[in-house]
């Protein structure tokens, strides 16, 4: 047994990491569509650093463009980069027994190989990242991104068999071969398999079923959970299924779920079909939650569940509407490091 450790969001943080959108379909076909990424994203790293040291990977050719949309205090660092889901395509960082910093370059393959996806440039930001970090180097065999895991910090896993499990990512592995790779590299002693994701993640421009838009784990013992409270909506059927699964599953330590159920935005549809909204893909930072909001009537409300599930945080909201769009949410442009005693270099 390995002994890395991945700590909760929750527990103290070094600094946040994100990369800044830089072509493609995440900053679309004209200018206004642009600058509205650009914008968002900008957005998330100037109020995490309100609260923490924040670190932007940038393309070379982007670093000028960046400067105008960033707060002076967040660091820009420059790799070559495909897009700018830094949850996904960055290491997993861990700390080991004596409080060193490690950092699991998963295996990034695309999102299971999607044909509108590249990912030549964002394969190799995991190891870049870990390095200019300081942590140990921890390389994986799994494909696996960090917005298809959750994790208490106390040994529980969150993950979904449509992510690990998924043909286009790990063909023929099983979950017992998933679990032994997450005990190695993560520390997790405990699966909570889910199902399935919500309904647009699962579709063509999606996840196939992200755990981080559908459930987090706020304190040991504690789970928020995706709610969708509309019938029309085809989450309606996919949360309860969640849910009532939730119910009969256990941590680590044995006990039985505190669910807490977030209610999904009153918005049901964008120009595209019917959305995932969701509250659940927040960002925790040290002293502070940086939450989703959609200019909704239900805002307001998951808000004052963050706030109560979140005690002594300040919660700031930022509209992640344009992020959704593009296919996520504030919890998958960003990846906290936690704080270490000490750092290792990459051997």
């Amino acid at each position: 047994m390995s002994s890395w450790r991945m700590p909760a969001e929750t527990a103290p943080q070094e600094r946040i990491w994100m990369a800044f959108p830089t072509g493609g379909y995440t900053l679309g076909d004209t200018a206004e569509e642009a600058h509205a990424a650009r914008t968002v994203w900008a957005a998330v790293a100037n109020a995490a650093v309100e609260f923490e040291p924040v670190t932007v990977v940038v393309a070379p050719d982007d670093v000028g463009i960046a400067a105008r949309y960033l707060d002076p205090a967040v660091e820009v660092l420059t790799a070559d980069l495909n897009d700018a889901w830094m949850r996904d395509i960055g290491p997993t960082f861990v700390l080991d027994d004596d409080g060193r910093l490690g950092g699991v370059d998963w295996v990034f393959n695309g999102w299971g190989g999607q044909d509108w996806a590249r990912w030549d440039k964002d394969s190799l930001i995991g190891a870049e990242v870990a390095g200019r970090s300081g942590a140990r180097h921890i390389a994986s065999g799994l494909v696996n991104e960090g917005g298809g895991i959750h994790v208490d910090g106390e040994g529980t896993v969150l993950l979904t068999e449509t992510v690990q499990l998924d043909p286009g990512r790990n063909p023929g592995l099983t979950n017992a071969e998933v679990e032994a790779e997450l005990a190695r590299t993560i520390g997790a002693t405990h699966a909570v398999w889910l199902p399935r994701g919500l309904t647009r993640d699962s579709e063509r421009f999606g996840t196939r079923g992200h755990v981080d838009i559908v459930a987090a784990i706020p304190s040991p013992g504690t789970l928020l959970v995706h709610s969708q409270q509309d019938p029309e909506h085809p989450d309606f059927e996919v949360s309860r299924e969640i849910i009532s699964f939730l119910s009969t599953t256990r941590d680590a330590a044995g006990r039985e779920w505190n669910i807490i159920e977030v209610p999904a935005p009153a918005t049901l549809r964008d120009h595209e079909g019917f959305v995932d909204y969701s509250y659940i893909n927040h960002l925790v930072v040290n002293g502070g939650v940086i939450a989703c909001t959609f200019a909704d009537p239900n805002d307001e409300k998951a808000l004052r569940i963050l706030a109560d599930a979140y005690p002594g945080r300040r919660i700031v909201g930022i509209d992640a509407r344009e992020l959704f769009a593009r296919g996520g949410g504030i919890h998958c442009i960003t990846q906290q490091q936690p704080a270490a005693s000490s750092k290792v270099l990459t051997s």
